[in-house]
């Protein structure tokens, strides 16, 4: 049920953005990239400015696609150890990248541990797919 409910918070951090926004005007980039600029660390902002910022209308459907697809992954319990870890991913580079912001630290540290908890849980063994096909016994 854990696993499920990551899922729907994935596909709300999804549903929620503004695509046109992202999409044709680039602002969840420009905002990161923002963000970006001004981080304490070298390495963030370095590691931005060689990965994303060279990119931004790749990396907008990059970032909007993989929520998206973490979530309906994670909701039906689909290659879910992959979606767990490629979350537990994303929430860090999350947090690395928002350490300033403390609204976005608590959603991101909750979603973190609930894919953590979900990875050692073995989420996908009941009400899944990956159940349902025999994957990840």
């Amino acid at each position: 049920m854990l696993r499920i409910g990551l899922g729907l918070w994935w596909l709300e951090s999804w549903r929620h953005k503004d695509k046109k926004a992202w999409f044709e005007r680039g602002s969840g980039i420009a905002w990161a990239a923002d963000i970006a600029a001004r981080h304490r660390w070298a390495a963030v902002r370095n590691g931005f400015d060689a990965v994303v910022a060279p990119r931004p209308r790749t990396m907008a459907y990059v970032v909007a696609y993989a929520e998206l697809a973490l979530g309906l992954g994670l909701i039906a319990g689909f290659l879910t150890p992959v979606a767990l870890a490629g979350g537990l991913l994303l929430n860090l580079l999350y947090f690395t990248l928002m350490i300033h912001d403390w609204a976005e630290q608590g959603q991101n540290s909750m979603m973190a541990l609930i894919s953590l908890v979900g990875l050692f849980g073995m989420a996908w063994q009941t009400w899944s797919v990956d159940s349902a096909l025999g994957l990840f016994r």
